[in-house]
């Protein structure tokens, strides 16, 4: 194996014309300097240098390898220019899966703001359900709502999931408005099958969690045509205040019961641990948390 710091050390010797001044330019000692020089030779098995008490020459071999090294020190302080550049502004292309409601209804929406503010940076973006590896499928950041959150991964915070109870005016006009959760044994109540055991809503109440088994002529395993079926003002549903927000905003569904639900779920970026995370990962990451915050939106009444 070559070792590049010993080409980069004699580079430095040849530009500054001497041991010394190399190794006031390199911050060590002039000794290091000259014993990096003879271990390079020793490892070549040839001279570089033609070495007088005054005086310091390259040998033919010198010269000829000083250009290799020359062109190395000109490709590393490229480089590292390039990451300095990276550093400086978020470019590049962003790797980014996006649950499918959320990702549909609030991170799609909220690209091209993203974009805008960056325009060095590009995004290709999945919006998807399934479990993704980020490390195996190259990707960078995963927006996921969960309860569970996986151990390999850096999660961040982004927005609050809160559900409502909520139905249209014209069904609690007809059947009521429920006042306690045991109050839902009297209604048409639709079930997201994803939402735990079947048949049984739980809430948290001033007397602590409450558990009540509900009934209804309808399960489905999508939140959004949930959102529908209630609408239609066939029932009542727990559903997704990201979702709902907007129909609550419009008056085309009332919510009740909403101080015995629980904030239990939050929406996340996920992201592999790294001991510099990218610019770009950090920039999108804040950008969502100033435009979704502690109080979405899709929350304020």
């Amino acid at each position: 194996m070559y070792d590049l710091n010993l080409m980069l050390i004699f580079a430095h010797v040849v530009n500054e014309q001497g041991f010394s001044a190399a190794a006031r330019k390199l911050g060590v000692s002039r000794s290091s300097v000259s014993k990096a020089v003879a271990k390079l030779e020793h490892g070549l098995g040839a001279s570089l240098l033609n070495r007088t008490t005054r005086h310091l020459s390259l040998t033919e071999v010198g010269a000829a390898y000083f250009d290799y090294c020359t062109r190395i020190s000109n490709e590393a302080d490229q480089a590292h220019k390039m990451i300095d550049s990276l550093n400086a502004q978020p470019r590049g292309v962003l790797k980014v899966a996006a649950s499918v409601a959320f990702g549909t209804l609030h991170i799609a929406p909220a690209i091209g703001d993203f974009l805008r503010r960056y325009p060095d940076l590009d995004i290709d973006m999945t919006i998807t359900d399934r479990v993704v590896d980020l490390a195996e499928e190259g990707y960078d950041v995963i927006i996921s709502i969960t309860r569970d959150l996986p151990q390999a991964l850096i999660a961040r915070k982004l927005a609050p999931i809160r559900r409502k109870l909520c139905a249209t005016l014209d069904y609690f006009n007809e059947f009521g408005i429920p006042t306690t959760p045991q109050d839902l044994v009297k209604h048409n109540c639709l079930d997201y099958i994803h939402s735990g055991d079947k048949g049984l809503w739980r809430f948290q109440g001033p007397d602590g969690d409450v558990s009540v088994p509900v009934s209804g002529r309808l399960r489905i395993n999508d939140d959004e045509a949930l959102s529908q079926v209630v609408l239609s003002g066939f029932g009542l549903a727990l559903l997704p205040t990201f979702i709902i927000g907007k129909d609550i905003q419009a008056k085309r569904l009332k919510s009740a019961l909403s101080e015995y639900i629980p904030i239990d779920q939050y929406a996340y970026a996920l992201y592999l641990p790294k001991r510099n995370l990218p610019l770009k990962i950090r920039a999108l990451i804040d950008f969502l948390i100033e435009r979704f915050g502690n109080d979405p939106y899709w929350d304020q009444e």
